[in-house]
């Protein structure tokens, strides 16, 4: 009996399916739409994008020669600052496949236009790419800045503590409901909270979540 073809490197990576590390696109019309895709694998784990390859993972090829510069492009001139990539050319059973990977940045906030043309920081949460909230975009400046940071014990502190380690996760509109204090000043508390590590954020396609961490209260 004929031995069944040992599957490829492309092939099992297509079995996986989309996810946190992996996106497939059909084709790359749209400099500004990849490069929202190319800043959320950035910003976040890293990752790869099949180009020739259909949602479903059917493997369709590569129909023109411009994908890569279109990639090049998207890359250089729609993501603030520059986004660095590898690309490798793969032939599976006649197609050509496009495999673009894109390391975890060193330099976030990356940003790309949204559909509105306005620059923003994307993120990659399971397969989608989304907007990173406030906090996280404060948190990444404050990490930049180097500028020190402590719990003071105040009451808006406590207060806020003890709202993220009452029962479930909160939302900002929730948080911002129980104190007095501005929405603004609230997210760079939380975004402090999160560096000191006494919360942590839950990104969702919708909102992000907030939550103490395991650390027992001050």
């Amino acid at each position: 009996m004929e031995m069944k073809r040992r599957k490829g490197y492309i092939e099992r990576l297509i079995e996986q399916g989309e996810g946190l590390h992996l996106d497939f696109k059909f084709e790359v019309s749209d400099a500004a739409k990849i490069a929202r895709s190319l800043v959320a694998f950035a910003n976040t784990d890293g990752g790869k994008l099949l180009i020739g390859v259909k949602d479903n993972g059917n493997i369709k090829g590569v129909r023109s020669e411009e994908e890569y510069y279109m990639i090049e492009n998207a890359a250089g001139r729609f993501c603030r600052p520059p986004v660095e990539f590898e690309s490798k050319e793969w032939n599976i059973r006649g197609k050509k496949i496009l495999e673009v990977s894109i390391p975890k940045s060193n330099t976030i906030p990356h940003k790309a236009p949204d559909k509105t043309g306005r620059y923003k920081a994307f993120i990659r949460i399971a397969d989608e790419n989304i907007l990173a909230c406030g906090v996280q975009v404060k948190v990444w400046k404050k990490m930049k800045s180097n500028v020190s940071i402590r719990f003071a014990n105040t009451l808006l502190e406590r207060e806020l503590l003890d709202l993220l380690q009452s029962g479930e996760s909160k939302t900002i509109s929730h948080l911002h409901e129980h104190l007095n204090i501005s929405k603004y000043n609230l997210e760079n508390m939380l975004a402090d909270f999160i560096l000191l590590q006494l919360a942590k954020s839950i990104p969702t396609p919708e909102e992000c979540l907030f939550t103490a961490t395991d650390i027992p209260a001050l």
